[in-house]
């Protein structure tokens, strides 16, 4: 009773465990087949927010604002702008040219214009274009004594605390009085400084000749000074034809070294998202990932409740919670975005005469784009906890958690050598070569050394001796030894962890596996009928080899000893020896391992069994 009460445990035991691995089967199917869902929706919501048209838009803005050169001066346009005189040249030029289209290239006015210029004939300017300056006070930097009787004055570089606060020049229009900001636009980081809101502004007339007298009132008044820091040129249109807002920004930095640096900003943005069928269309899409976000809230806290601490020892989870964060702070983009368009949008389009600030709601709808770009850049890296189930992701899983100590022992090898370098370039060849010019771009720019981009004429005529030598020296330790170092611990792993696959350490299950599985297991209910009756012809066969062995002369309970012997061969070698198995590593349990014990206790008697047979005979033998 014993006996069987042991063999009636480990049936269900086994029973339990194979149960227990369909229901994980099941399971993880299920969470593959809910997610490819919602990636879907999220790739729907993601490319919906996308026009081909912002590309198009962007570069035909560019191409006029930036590449169209001054009047007699074909080098001269916005981009090459290097002084003052060639600033003012631009002012009353091609922004002049660009910013004004009063009728059709034939002089017939095919529209009505409502005071409002049309650029490229479909591009509608919104409210008039804004022109800002942030200066310095004088004296925000010291002198040295010995210059001091050649000059006096001294303008620092721009920060909010160096900045003059204070009117100059004729002191009568806000041109020439400073003015405090009153929107919530972000603060611009520029090559030379972060700068704030507010400033001398003054905003363009409707009239194209009053803005050009306006230009030459300025240029001639010295509106520009040795202060001057920045000057910031805004405005933005709107097409209908393809519903979208284009805002400008043109940028001209005046570093206290001298010289002038241009910059720009062009964001194409869809700010009425729900005007198409389409769009309605994303909407649903919109609501459809807020419903599944608070599905994967709800299972994530489910998880934590149940798992606890232990929750937050694998990766994947870590990576879930990361893009649950991610997609409520896109939410949240969203909703603002939104909300902000409904109030704003209004006002902004009331009064013509005045600038209409659409920076503001751009850099926010910017801010939703890279918020979701990033979202659903990690939403793709989770697949990978779906195909880690698969033979050759595991062996890639498996040979980076072997090898992360190793790696990280090299990196910080590696990273104090190529810090070494990064500064031994900014020092050398900082005040000469771009590349260089600031630590980071040094970094940088050693990063590209390994990628096969460089300007070795430009380190070597920098400084033709230690040029070359850092040079060369640098793609020797770095590229030729550190990295290969790099790459001979990664390879070295591998092939351990393919060692280990290949003597049959293998994940419990694979992906694929499990799906074959299922698809056997639907056909083996097919075939239930056949099987049964293969079955019945064996146990036919099984009595008609009993009936003979009685015949024969054996005895009964040796009959019983052979099938029961039999039973347990043909259960094993179905079990452990079988091909389909072959490939599929799986622990042997306890229970298994005492069926083994078993089996060769029972193959010992029988061999001892046979010997004392083949004793008797060879006696016999040994007695004629």
């Amino acid at each position: 009773m014993a006996e069987a009460s042991r063999w009636h445990r480990g049936g269900a035991s086994k029973h339990k465990l194979h149960y227990r691995k369909e229901v994980e089967i099941t399971t993880t199917l299920q969470e593959l087949l809910l997610y490819f869902i919602f990636l879907i929706n999220l790739c729907i919501l993601t490319f919906g927010m996308v026009n081909p048209h912002m590309y198009y838009l962007n570069k035909v803005m560019s191409s006029l604002f930036l590449d169209t050169s001054v009047p007699g001066e074909e080098r001269t346009n916005f981009k090459s702008i290097r002084s003052i005189t060639d600033f003012w040249k631009f002012m009353e030029g091609p922004l002049l040219e660009g910013l004004y289209w009063d009728s059709w290239y034939n002089n017939q006015q095919l529209y009505n214009l409502k005071n409002s210029s049309r650029i490229y004939y479909e591009n509608i300017l919104l409210g008039v274009p804004r022109v800002r300056q942030l200066k310095v006070r004088n004296n925000t930097c010291k002198v040295y004594s010995s210059f001091q009787s050649l000059m006096s004055e001294c303008y620092g570089k721009y920060t909010s605390a160096n900045e003059d606060l204070s009117n100059f020049g004729l002191q009568i229009n806000t041109e020439w009085r400073y003015s405090t900001s009153n929107t919530n636009s972000p603060w611009h980081w520029g090559f030379l400084g972060v700068y704030r809101n507010g400033g001398y502004i003054f905003t363009l007339s409707k009239s194209k000749s009053e803005t050009k007298n306006k230009f030459i009132d300025l240029r001639l008044n010295s509106w520009i000074t040795r202060g001057t820091r920045v000057i910031f040129i805004d405005f933005s249109l709107y097409n209908a034809n393809v519903n979208l807002f284009c805002i400008i920004r043109l940028v001209a930095e005046f570093p206290a070294t001298g010289g002038i640096l241009t910059s720009w900003q062009f964001y194409s943005v869809k700010l009425l998202r729900y005007v198409s069928y389409y769009d309605y269309f994303i909407a649903s899409c919109e609501i459809t990932f807020c419903i599944f976000l608070f599905v994967f809230t709800t299972q994530e806290v489910k998880k934590i409740k149940e798992f606890k601490s232990a929750y937050f020892k694998s990766i994947w989870n870590w990576l879930e919670l990361l893009l649950l964060l991610l997609c409520f702070v896109a939410v949240s983009f969203n909703t603002y975005c939104n909300v902000q368009i409904f109030l704003l949008l209004g006002q902004l389009l009331e009064s013509t005469e005045q600038y209409s600030d659409f920076y503001f709601l751009a850099c926010w709808h910017i801010y939703y784009n890279n918020i979701i770009a990033i979202t659903i850049f990690f939403a793709w890296i989770k697949i990978f906890k779906f195909i880690s189930f698969n033979k050759t992701m595991s062996q890639l899983s498996s040979t980076l958690s072997r090898c992360i100590k190793d790696i990280v022992g090299f990196a910080i090898m590696f990273f104090i050598i190529f810090f070494a370098y990064a500064q031994l370039g900014f020092l050398i060849f900082g005040s000469q070569v771009d590349d260089f010019s600031t630590f980071q771009n040094s970094i940088f720019a050693q990063f590209r050394i390994v990628l096969g981009d460089f300007n070795f004429a430009g380190i070597q005529q920098a400084n033709p001796i230690l040029g070359p030598i850092y040079f060369i020296t640098f793609i020797f330790f770095v590229f030729f030894v550190l990295l290969n170092m790099f790459l001979a611990i990664i390879n070295d792993t591998y092939s351990e962890v393919k060692a280990d696959y290949s003597i049959g350490r293998r994940p419990d299950f694979e992906l694929g596996k499990m799906i074959q599985q299922s698809y056997k297991n639907v056909l083996e209910k097919f075939r239930l009928k056949k099987a049964r009756k293969d079955e019945d012809k064996k146990t036919k066969g099984s009595g008609d080899l009993a009936e003979q062995a009685r015949r024969e002369g054996f005895d009964e309970n040796e009959i019983q000893k052979a099938e029961q012997m039999k039973k347990w061969k043909e259960r094993l070698e179905k079990k452990y020896y079988s091909t389909e198995i072959q490939d599929d590593y799986q622990p042997v349990t306890q229970e298994e391992f005492r069926e083994l014990f078993l089996y060769a206790v029972e193959l010992e008697k029988e061999l001892h069994y046979i010997n004392l047979k083949l004793n008797q005979v060879m006696r016999k033998v040994s007695a004629l």
